[in-house]
This record gives structure tokens, sequence and C-alpha cells, in this order.
């Protein structure tokens, strides 16, 4: 395979990642909105709209911790090509049946079948990013699937926001499908994601099967090593402490900062450019200043230091600058833990990278729940906790090579 050719399909799979987490920015900002209205009209107590959009948001990743094994599995058999179409495929369906939703029985269906299928995207096209680059470049490629990811929760909810509140009056019943303006963002990320699945299915190719002897060989050997074990660990503490602070982050902002919606925004968008700008940074020149380990540690580090600062500060910009120092350690680390995952098995990758996934789903399933109860008794707890949590994991930094 010729370097062009491999840009190509690196640029091909960094699309695909880019559209499908574009996809679940643009729902942050209108879930509430949308499931309230949804809630209103079934007729359902209202104290109980904060417990659905509570359970919307946590149902999403439950189904793709139950399902991201079994694609990573099916991409070893089958080639990663075909596993990230059929994601791609689901993404579309999710998306018009969000958008068209006239109960929350629907957005339920539609967020479990969203749930099933795009677990199959982002461990499967790490997967195919790991299978075409070699170990020197590992790092910098993990590091720019970060970005493409990042970079879609960037943009998502901005994009989301504006095309909520566009100023379309039209109100259109089909049956069980309803179409007004809460629809358009829904309809315009389906339109998107129909585009890629197009793109993709013509000119990506598929990559090697692994051979079904090879893989059962190996299984057992590699995938529950103490290595391995001790960078689940790590990814399921960073994907914690990340769900936990967004989720924290705008009850806090809203109820003890009384920051307005546009500032707890910008705190947001400051997360995700510092992690889309500093991971491939980071991923380049890291090596030349720190080890790998060292780089981890350091990152845990400054996380940690800045959840445990943050409840004590309540000015905008100190704040702000927490926001920027938490994200900038995190990017010290995810594409390093991902390389890591990578390079545990040649056979057996896709399924190495479909663990991973799962243990960041645990994470992103347990963090709103942990944080809204703890905030519960105090709006110290979840940050100066999850803080501590990400100092204590530098004790795990020692068993990675």
């Amino acid at each position: 395979m010729n370097q062009k050719e491999k840009l190509n399909r690196i640029s091909l799979i960094l699309l695909s990642l880019f559209v499908v987490m574009l996809g679940y920015g643009i729902l942050l900002p209108t879930l509430p909105y949308y499931t309230e209205r949804l809630a209103l009209k079934d007729n359902l107590d209202t104290d109980l709209i904060n417990f659905h959009i509570g359970l919307l948001t946590s149902i999403y990743p439950l189904f793709q911790l139950i399902f991201v094994v079994v694609w990573g599995k099916l991409s070893d058999k089958y080639g990663r090509k075909p596993i990230i179409i059929c994601g791609l495929i689901g993404f579309v369906i999710m998306q018009l049946l969000t958008g068209l939703a006239t109960s929350l029985t629907m957005l339920y269906i539609a967020r479990i079948f969203g749930g099933i299928f795009t677990s199959s995207v982002i461990p499967v096209s790490n997967a195919y990013l790991s299978d075409i680059t070699s170990e020197k470049r590992r790092t910098k490629v993990m590091a720019w699937s970060g970005v493409a990811i990042s970079s879609g929760v960037i943009f998502g909810p901005a994009i989301g926001s504006f095309l909520s509140q566009t100023d379309i009056h039209i109100k259109y019943t089909i049956g069980l499908l309803h179409l007004d303006r809460f629809s358009v963002p829904f309809l315009f990320a389906s339109l998107l994601g129909l585009i890629v699945l197009f793109v993709v299915t013509k000119w990506l190719k598929n990559t090697a099967r692994v051979p079904k002897f090879t893989t059962q060989k190996v299984s057992l050997r590699f995938t529950f090593t103490k290595y391995f074990i001790v960078l689940l660990v790590l990814s399921f503490v960073i994907q914690f402490a990340v769900t936990l602070f967004e989720t924290v982050f705008s009850i806090y902002g809203k109820d003890e900062l009384a920051f307005n919606s546009n500032q707890i925004g910008i705190g947001f968008m400051l997360c995700g450019a510092i992690m889309a700008v500093l991971q491939p940074v980071f991923a380049t020149y890291g090596e030349k200043v720190l080890s790998t380990k060292k780089q981890i540690a350091l990152g845990l580090f400054i996380s940690g230091v800045s959840l445990i600062v943050f409840p004590f500060l309540n000015n905008e910009f100190m704040v702000y600058g927490l926001i920027i120092m938490f994200p900038a350690g995190g990017a010290l680390v995810t594409p390093n833990l991902l390389s890591a995952v990578s390079l545990t098995s040649k056979e057996n990758t896709g399924r190495n990278i479909s663990i991973q996934s799962s243990t960041d789903s645990v994470g992103q399933i347990l963090g709103p729940v942990v944080g809204t109860w703890l905030i519960a008794d105090s709006f110290y707890y979840p940050f100066i906790i999850a803080g501590l949590i990400f100092i204590i994991s530098i004790g795990l930094v020692r068993f990675v090579i």
C-alpha cells in the first residue's frame, strides 16, 4: 500500500468517527427539551422528566457496552469495512428515528438501536487504523482518531443548538412519525451520515481477515494479562472522570457559579478543543521529551489536581483555566493508552480495542450516576473524589511499558 492510499484510508476512517461523534454531540443540548416535550405529550409526571433524561443518556453507552465486543470479534473474522458500514447504517436510522419520534418509547428505541450499531464504529475504526499503520506511527494516528472524536463533540452541540432554533414552523405527522423544528438537527445528522456511508462503501478498502484458528489460539494468552488489565483500568478511570465532570459541571455551573447556558457551552467547547489540538501534538512530539509511562503519569496528575481544585474557585476565568488543564492532562493519556492496547496483540487488535471500548462504556454509564449522587450532598464531593481517583491511579502506571 503506497502512502497516498494509506492517507486516503485514514481520512475515510476519521470522517466516519467524526460524523458519529457529531451526531452524539448534536443530541447533548437538545435532549432535555426534546425529552420534556415528548414526556408532556405522553402526560407523564413532570417529576419523572429528569429521570428519563438520565436514563436516555445512560442507555446509549449501556447497549454499546453489551455489543461492542461482538462487533470486534466479527471485524476480526470478516474484516473491518463491513462492520463499519453496519455501524453507519445504524447511525443513520437512529438519527431518523430520533428526529421523527412522537413518544418517549420511540426515543428509547432509537437510543437502544443506536447504541447497538454505533458501538461498532469507534473501536473497529481504531482497529482499522491499527491494521494499516506501523508501530512507530501508531500513537500519532490514534491521536488523530482522538481529534476526529473530539471535533465531533466540539461542533455537535453548536450545530444542535443552532438547527433546533431555526425559524421553521412546519409540523407534519405521518402515523408514528412527527416532523417539527426539533427534528432538523437529527435529519441533518442522518443526511450527513448517509453521505459518509456512501463514500466509505465506495472507496474504503477492506482489511485482511484474521484466520479463525489463530484467533482461538491466542485469545486467552494475550487478552487478560496483568498489563492489559491495567490499561483497561486506566481507560475506565479517564472515561469515568470525564463523563462525571461533564454531568456535574452543567449543574455546578448553573446552580453554584450562576453561569448562563452560553458560559457553560464555552466550557464544553474549551474542553473538546483542547483535546482536539493537544492530542496530535503530544502524540507527535511527546516521546521526544517524556517516555510513554511518564506522559501517562503526568497526564493523570494534571487532570487530578485540576479536578480537586475546581470546586474551590468561582472566578469565571479561573474556572476556564482549570477546564483547559483537565483535558490537557487527558490528551497526554488517551492516545498513549489506545496505542498500548492496539499493540497487545497483532491477531486480536479489533477484539482488544473493543474490550477497551466496553470498559470506556462502563465509565460513561457510572460517571453521570455517581456524579449526580455525590452532588446531592455537596458540590465538593464529585470533583474531589474523581481527582483523587486520578492521583491514586498513577500508582498503576509502573505496570505500563
